[in-house]
């Protein structure tokens, strides 16, 4: 590609998900009504566990900053895209999209080391359940969260510093619906192969960490869980882990899939389909499967709903 057609940009063009005009109310009314449930769900999560004296504990602790973590990369991502759906301007301005990317990074990678720290939550508890709220101490888990937003804030301001570096693109329309850095890379007049490079590593890195943390946690787990003599305690073991391990398995695996790969690994309408996934699908899905598959959670609802409605 020729300098004369490279060029510094003001602003970008957001395609979206389809140009097809017929599918536009559609997916304009799927994505309203999903972000509509995500936003629900996560602040009702986050109220629900402030209100309930049972669910003061380190487990519940960590699962309300996920849900703050789910219900913010939502907003950043989903209300512009419901816009741009609507709208036939579909630009934002260039400090838009580095914003949006950041804030975006921030929230992924934040939510990668929480389901870590999770499961570490979980090994303790069920391992050394005599000495679990001596051990998750508040100071420990202040510890624990702080690390984690740390984390994420440290890896989107490598990413974003660097991509500011670009200095000219030969375009300034991206085939995705929200400014995510491999689509952006792509249009880049300099060479960006340790841009490219850093997003591999640093995915990878982050997801080799994290995984490792889960699987050990969960081994010790499940060897303890195996035993046990009272089939209620194995049950009742297993149903405290079965709503963790679905929102792993759900969200390291469309991350693992978009992120931890070469960057031709993929199309761009597969891209969009796993950023779907993660960025909308996942989570809405999260208070969902903590609320359905947990008795205190479902206990803690039906006492905050009598109340009010006998109060």
């Amino acid at each position: 590609m020729g300098e004369e057609n490279c060029t510094a940009v003001t602003e970008f063009i957001l395609l979206g998900l389809s140009d097809a005009p017929e599918l536009r109310d559609f997916i304009f009314l799927v994505f309203l009504l999903i972000y509509g449930v995500t936003v629900l769900g996560n602040l009702g999560m986050i109220v629900l566990i402030q209100v309930s004296p049972r669910l003061h504990t380190p487990m519940y602790f960590f699962l309300s900053h996920l849900s703050l973590v789910d219900f913010c990369y939502s907003t950043i991502i989903v209300p512009k895209m419901l816009a741009n759906i609507l709208n036939k301007d579909k630009a934002i301005s260039f400090l838009g999209c580095a914003v949006q990317f950041y804030l975006f990074c921030v929230c992924v990678v934040t939510e990668v080391y929480l389901l870590a720290v999770m499961a570490y939550d979980r090994f303790v508890a069920i391992c050394n359940p005599l000495l679990y709220l001596v051990t998750m101490s508040q100071k420990l888990r202040m510890v624990l969260v702080s690390s984690c937003y740390l984390c994420g804030t440290v890896c989107s301001l490598i990413h974003l510093c660097l991509a500011l570096e670009i200095p000219s693109y030969r375009s300034n329309v991206i085939n995705h619906f929200f400014c995510d850095l491999p689509p952006l890379l792509s249009l880049a007049c300099s060479d960006v192969t340790v841009n490219e490079l850093l997003v591999y590593i640093v995915a990878s890195f982050n997801e080799i960490i994290t995984i490792v943390i889960i699987l050990t946690s969960y081994l010790f787990i499940l060897i303890t869980i195996l035993r046990m003599r009272s089939a209620e305690g194995r049950r009742k073991a297993f149903s405290t882990c079965a709503s963790h391990l679905t929102a792993i398995v759900v969200f390291h695996g469309t991350i693992l899939f978009t992120y931890c790969q070469p960057s031709a690994g993929n199309s761009a309408d597969t891209d969009k389909v796993a950023a779907v996934f993660y960025t909308v699908v996942i989570p809405m899905l999260n208070p969902l499967i903590y609320s359905l598959r947990n008795k205190d959670v479902k206990e803690a609802l039906r006492r905050v709903v009598c109340s009010k409605m006998f109060s």
